[in-house]
């Protein structure tokens, strides 16, 4: 059996608050190249455009610097190098030169730019804003990576929705090239199934056990 730590004050939302969203500080991301609003479902739900609100009320994230963009990538003054450089969630994106991301080990073709989260390490949480347009049933394939599998769940409006669910590993001992164990992109189909409300939640992304996993999205539909 799995036993989850108990919430760190600090670190974890509310989570017994009568009322999640009516306390909830966080609001859907926004910039000048992405319009914002809360992201839709039926529909693709982007890691990367995790919330706004900083440490403990969107995220809590292990480290303050963001270990991707403006650090792996460098602030150069692009969209991509510099995505969200000033939080403390570690981003980057999709790479396709020197067979960075588009590599032979690749168990699907990700989208070139793609954004994700990476650098995950158990504890690590972000909060997402959608907009569900019917309660119901549904399911999520999730676009990733994940170096030596692992285990996240799954919150909606502060309370467990999923359960556990295990992150299949992606390494390929067949790939020369170490550091690339990061980078073998996988479609975990039917990932997640749970119900969902109408109209707003926060859905709370929980990594449990071994990190080392990159997410780029969900792709949410309802189901029967």
């Amino acid at each position: 059996m799995l036993l989850i730590a108990p919430a760190v004050r600090g670190q974890d939302p509310d989570i017994h608050s009568p009322d999640f969203l009516t306390a909830y500080k966080g609001t859907p991301y926004e910039d000048s190249q992405y319009k914002g609003g809360a992201q839709t479902i039926p529909g693709r739900v982007q890691c990367a455009y995790y919330d706004l609100g900083g440490p403990g009320v969107a995220y809590f994230d292990t480290t303050e610097k963001n270990l991707g963009s403006g650090t792996l990538n460098p602030a150069d003054g692009t969209y991509l190098n510099q995505f969200r450089m000033n939080e403390g969630v570690d981003t980057s994106y999709i790479k396709f030169h020197d067979q960075i991301d588009n590599n032979p080990y690749n168990l699907v073709k990700p989208p070139e730019n793609q954004l994700y989260v990476g650098w995950t390490v158990p504890g690590e949480w972000f909060n997402i804003t959608v907009k569900t347009r019917r309660a119901g049933h549904y399911k999520a394939d999730l676009l990733y990576t994940s170096n030596r599998g692992g285990i996240i769940s799954i919150d909606v409006n502060g309370f467990p929705a999923s359960g556990p669910l295990n992150v299949v590993s992606t390494f390929n001992k067949s790939d020369p090239i170490a550091w690339r164990q990061w980078h073998h992109w996988n479609l975990q189909r039917d990932f997640v199934k749970f119900d969902l409300p109408a109209g707003v939640s926060v859905l709370t992304i929980r990594i449990l056990t071994q990190g080392n996993m990159n997410l780029a999205y969900f792709d949410f539909k309802e189901t029967h």
